[in-house]
């Protein structure tokens, strides 16, 4: 898999595959693709849907593995409010949020640019939310192998929002917790710490 990048570049005869769906989909439901407002939208659609699954390109273990660094520091480290956008694999609709991390070193630390960057690379999938914070869990717990670490993240759903029970006002929480963060202390030290406003 290749390291983490945005991605500016397309491969041609992909896009013009998932351009040319998009087209037949537009023409389906009842509109005129050739309409001047709707031309250049399927490649617009294909450019977006390959941008939001570029996840699946990149190797999330890799990163972090690229910038893991000795160090005796053996506190708490908190990632929290990293924007999050991805696409629910029931509907293919938006949902969006935020992830708070922390993890406690083990002899390494990683960039902390890293940890923001897994979350995008995990989120850049049709994910649900169970999995997408279990997926980012187990990448820092087996590759950073820290004493513990801890991931919560709380998301908004469109297809909650816009369609189903539309109820557009309703946030999901979800949770995961390995080694020391399994104690009840270390964790309610780290849900005190996400939620205060030290900044």
């Amino acid at each position: 898999m290749a390291p983490y990048k945005n991605l500016e570049e397309y491969n041609i005869e992909v896009t013009n595959e998932v351009k040319n769906r998009f087209s037949k989909i537009i023409d389906e439901i009842g509109e005129d693709v050739s309409r001047e407002g709707l031309v250049k939208t399927p490649e617009r659609a294909a450019k977006a849907m390959l941008f939001l699954t570029q996840g699946y390109q990149q190797d999330a273990a890799e990163i972090l593995r690229g910038a893991m660094f000795k160090e005796d520091y053996d506190d708490m480290v908190i990632i929290k409010d990293i924007e999050l956008y991805s696409l629910c694999e029931h509907h293919m609709l938006p949902f969006f949020g935020k992830a708070h991390i922390a993890y406690i070193p083990n002899g390494h630390i990683v960039g902390l640019s890293k940890i923001p960057r897994i979350v995008d690379v995990f989120a850049r999938r049709l994910q649900v939310q169970e999995r997408l914070t279990h997926d980012i869990l187990e990448c820092i717990n087996n590759t950073l192998k820290p004493k513990g670490v801890a991931v919560v993240i709380e998301a908004s759903h469109m297809c909650m929002m816009m369609r189903g029970v539309q109820k557009q006002n309703s946030v999901t929480t979800t949770s995961g917790f390995r080694g020391q963060f399994e104690k009840i202390e270390t964790r309610n030290e780290f849900l005190k710490l996400i939620t205060s406003h030290l900044h």
